[in-house]
């Protein structure tokens, strides 16, 4: 492992099952982690795993908790009250280390001496196809979208001559729902409830569950295991009477248990969500899981019983990461990347026109917005590698819901002309779906941020659309959507100029929502380098790329005429590029406009043609070689420090804005080493040794994994799901 990596493990990644909008999320010191559902942030609560050490009574525990009064105060004013964690301590960093890959995250503590038990941590999380409800069975459903995790904690206590306690629990900081255990502990060990569960949980949502005897997910023999509350671990672990392990008032929950002297065991515990009924406002649904499981017991017991199955989920994915052979940076954005994107996944059944309707939903992690069409568009990539339905359903709501037929306008003149079918930036906002037509985000009169990004989500819809067509031949899906691409090409001519004979390939009217404003990229926050659309270089070589897949679509199925039509539009994109650079092979950022910045995006539209195997019109020797050879130029004299390059080697993707988004620095690394075969092996670790800096930095590492990056601090985009454009890598 690189220095790098080593020197800081004291980050928080999110842990989350499928499609179930939750996340255990641990690794940051302090309270900073914890079991969230529909969070946009960790849970910041206290997480206490920990091993009893020689001093019995002490505990030696992970540093994922922070000492605070015990809460008694609030009900006995009259006594001053104690510090609530004195029985445990925090275990040096140099005891610790830590192996984290998509599919789990292990905490390993060794020891000072052999007296002392070494101790493992593991979270597994489901990194795994997600099956299509439309065609998998209810046990391959049941057993993928279980809200529930399974985590080991294996304990070696051999060299010892005595009975060794472990705790895993956690301190509620849900001001709604109440702490409460899972079974009634009213034995002298925990014996569960009737189907042999211990636990503890927050109200009806959250939990951790442990089997006390009987069943697949029983503990090892001679292990006793029960659940307690208190108002403090400190007051749990002195407790003397098993009576009082039920303490209801109090907000730390414990599952304890007793390893064993001469004892190797690995302790089985699930980790357990659920939200049932109507979850949504604006269309009514309800999580897909409350098909299967009717409660938070429900979910647990059957985590339980098929722990094993649950465990080994990511087994497969995890095999192909390890034999990808990336580097140990980039093994570890990629980890992180993909636990982030399952953090914010969501799969609802929608009450639509009196039936079921599925929703796959990606978050926008912080912002929680629902499917941004501009994440989908990075986010495809993933999806298309484990679940391509979802891409499809994504698209389908697109079209039925969050469309709409505007017109155009040149700047400054409020003169209409035809516009056509475009799609609105999002579908919603935190369990809230927007009207139909309708963004939350959208609004008209605007010049930068918030503004509408018509064009973007048109050409978005068809990137994403070519691509699910070329990687599934759903045949059945193209007969629906042949329509919407013709749609989407007329209205992608009809925002180039309303004159036949006087388009160029690029986008120069706004849609008449902006009201006089003017139209954005996903770039929103950042300056005029990569926020405007009209002109813009990115938007300008992402259209050429729909330009040249629609032309290889409709040339398949025989329609000549908008084949040709595709075709000359790329050619005319292609010019107007090529024409634009200066005597340095610098590409301007606006064309036709008099705006000295520099983008690296300059060639984020290449990857549509690499994805849909359009060889030809990557190679220099193709129809569009100018153009390639014109990027690679650009790539060249823009990848300098000073220009889009950051002191360190970070990419910096405008030369006049310190905002930088990972998301989009990893899909264009892609196309710059993949595509154009630019950059040497030496620029690429160093690069990449700079944007892991920029994550495990303490200012950062709070938040999981985070895109936008202004001067290397998350400053937006935080627990955030787009890096998984870095899935190209392992392609």
């Amino acid at each position: 492992m690189s220095n790098l990596l080593s020197s800081n493990i004291f980050y928080n990644t999110q842990h989350s099952p499928l499609g179930a909008f939750a996340s255990f999320t641990l690794g940051f010191k302090g309270s900073k982690g914890g079991l969230g559902l529909e969070l946009g942030k960790p849970a910041d609560q206290n997480v206490f795993i920990g091993v009893e050490g020689d001093q019995r009574g002490q505990f030696g525990c992970l540093p994922f908790y922070e000492s605070v009064l015990d809460e008694s105060t609030r009900f006995d004013i009259e006594n001053a009250g104690g510090e609530s964690n004195i029985r445990l301590s925090q275990i040096a960093d140099a005891q610790i280390s830590r192996t984290l890959t998509p599919g789990t995250d292990t905490w390993a503590v060794s020891t000072a001496d052999s007296q002392s038990s070494a101790w493992s941590f593991t979270v597994h999380a489901p990194v795994m196809t997600a099956p299509n409800p439309a065609t998998a069975t209810d046990a391959e459903l049941k057993l993928a979208y279980v809200p529930a995790l399974t985590a080991e904690l294996g304990v070696d206590n051999t060299g010892s001559a005595s009975p060794r306690r472990v705790i895993f629990g956690f301190q509620n900081s849900d001001i709604y729902r109440q702490m409460r255990l899972l079974d009634d502990a009213t034995s002298e060990f925990g014996t569960g409830n009737s189907q042999g569960i211990v636990g503890i949980a927050t109200g009806d949502s959250v939990g951790i569950a442990a089997r006390a005897r009987g069943g697949n997910g029983a503990q090892a023999d001679g292990v006793q295991i029960w659940s307690a509350q208190g108002f403090s671990a400190e007051a749990i672990l002195s407790e003397a009477l098993p009576f009082n392990r039920a303490f209801g008032i109090g907000s730390v929950g414990l599952l304890v248990a007793v390893i064993p002297a001469g004892a190797k065991v690995t302790l089985r515990f699930a980790l357990c969500f659920y939200r049932g009924g109507v979850v949504t406002t604006g269309l009514k649904a309800r999580y897909f899981y409350t098909r299967y499981f009717t409660d938070l017991e429900s979910v647990a017991a059957y985590a339980l019983d098929n722990f094993d199955a649950l465990r080994d989920r990511s087994a497969a994915f995890d095999g192909r990461f390890a034999a990808s052979g990336l580097s140990d940076t980039r093994a570890f954005m990629l980890s992180q990347a993909v636990h982030s994107y399952y953090g914010s996944s969501e799969l609802l059944d929608v009450e639509l026109n009196g039936k079921l309707e599925l929703m796959w939903i990606v978050n926008e992690g912080e912002y929680r917005m629902i499917n941004t069409f501009d994440l989908t568009a990075d986010q495809l990539f993933f999806e298309l590698e484990l679940n391509p339905w979802t891409v499809r359903n994504e698209l389908e709501w697109f079209c039925r819901r969050y469309s709409y037929i505007d017109t155009v306008r040149f700047p400054g003149d409020a003169t209409e002309y035809p516009g056509g079918l475009t799609f609105t930036h999002d579908m919603g906002v935190a369990n809230h779906c927007s009207p139909e037509g309708r963004s939350v985000y959208e609004k008209a009169g605007l010049h930068g941020c918030f503004s509408h990004m018509s064009h973007e989500e048109l050409v978005n819809w068809a990137m994403c659309g070519l691509a699910y067509e070329h990687k599934t031949g759903d045949s059945e899906w193209l007969a629906t959507a042949l329509p919407v691409f013709q749609d989407v090409l007329t209205s992608m001519l009809n925002r180039d100029h309303p004159d036949p004979a006087q388009r160029d390939g690029v986008m120069s009217l706004d849609s008449s929502r902006c009201a006089g404003g003017s139209e954005i990229t996903t770039y929103d926050s950042l300056d005029v380098s990569l926020g405007q659309s009209r002109n813009n270089l990115y938007l300008a070589v992402k259209c050429w790329g729909a330009y040249v897949g629609m032309e290889a679509l409709f040339a398949s199925l025989g329609d000549t005429e908008r084949a040709a039509i595709c075709r000359d539009q790329a050619t005319r994109c292609a010019a107007t590029v090529c024409a634009s650079a200066n005597t340095d092979g610098l590409l301007p950022a606006i064309l036709h406009e008099n705006v000295p910045s520099r983008i690296i995006p300059a060639i984020e539209g290449l990857i549509t043609p690499h994805v849909l195997g359009l060889t030809n019109a990557l190679s220099d020797s193709g129809p569009y070689g100018e153009l390639i050879k014109a990027l690679r130029r650009h790539l060249s004299a823009v990848l300098k420090p000073g220009i889009c390059l950051f002191p360190d080697g970070a990419w910096k993707i405008s030369s006049t804005s310190t905002n930088s988004w990972l998301s989009k620095v990893y899909l264009c690394q892609f196309i710059a080493e993949r595509v154009l075969l630019e950059i040497p092996l030496a620029r690429q670790e160093t690069a990449d040794a700079a944007h892991t800096a920029w994550l495990l930095d303490d200012r950062n590492s709070y938040h999981a994994w985070s895109d936008q990056m202004l001067d290397g601090v998350a400053r937006g985009s935080k627990y955030y799901p787009r890096g998984v454009t870095s899935i190209l890598w392992m392609t």
